[in-house]
């Protein structure tokens, strides 16, 4: 586990409350890394189609996971109530790459840190596309300075 002090809920800009479940636990214990993969996924997912307008059966835009990684600090275990905090790091025409903060619900410093790269396709080609005006305008909320 490496150093969180400078991974802060204050450098984060939106956040979702979730729910660990008994089975997120692996043998050691602790949450499972798997489980915060799904977590970054989930997360992301939910503010493009809340607040970004993303229609995940109909829409000509999809976006693919085309890279991820995670930092872990502290671990978490069931019943940890969590909250993914999300920022955007890079904002590109057809693609974005996220930092979303795990964090044990009120603490300041993240548990963990996941870094997510989303590229925006047309459904029917598979071909790159720019990121949609309401997504993009979602996503530039997002933005913030990061070292």
């Amino acid at each position: 586990m490496t150093d969180n002090k400078a991974i802060r809920r204050e450098d984060f800009k939106a956040f979702q409350t979730i729910t660990t479940r008994w089975a997120d636990n692996d043998i050691y214990g602790h949450v499972n890394n798997v489980t915060y993969y799904a977590w970054f996924d989930s997360s992301v997912n939910r503010y493009l189609i809340e607040e970004g307008g993303l229609d995940i059966h109909h829409g000509h835009e999809i976006a693919y996971v085309v890279n991820s990684s995670c930092d872990y600090f502290s671990p978490l275990a069931y019943p940890d109530m969590v909250e993914a905090a999300l920022r955007v790091e890079r904002l590109g025409n057809s693609s974005v790459v996220y930092n979303i903060g795990i964090f044990r619900q009120g603490e300041a410093e993240a548990c963990a840190l996941g870094r997510f790269v989303h590229v925006f396709v047309d459904r029917e080609t598979d071909r790159p596309v720019a990121i949609p005006a309401g997504i993009r305008s979602a996503l530039e909320q997002l933005q913030v300075a990061t070292d």
